[in-house]
């Protein structure tokens, strides 16, 4: 018998693979610079804990 949750799995790869994209999307369009922009790409990789850290910030502030 196969694992049943492969599926959830996969799920989730594709939702985590088009939140990368957004997010590239999104900083780029904030970026100004070279700099910037290489770090835009960086923050897509890791944009949920850069989410995760925002709403923490939000929340005590």
């Amino acid at each position: 018998m196969g694992d049943s949750s492969s599926g959830a799995a996969d799920g989730g790869g594709a939702i985590y693979g088009l939140g990368i994209f957004g997010a590239w999307f999104y900083f780029w369009q904030q970026a100004d610079g070279t700099g910037e922009h290489l770090y835009a790409l960086f923050q897509g990789v890791f944009w949920p804990a850069y989410m995760v850290f925002d709403a923490f910030a939000a929340l005590s502030g």
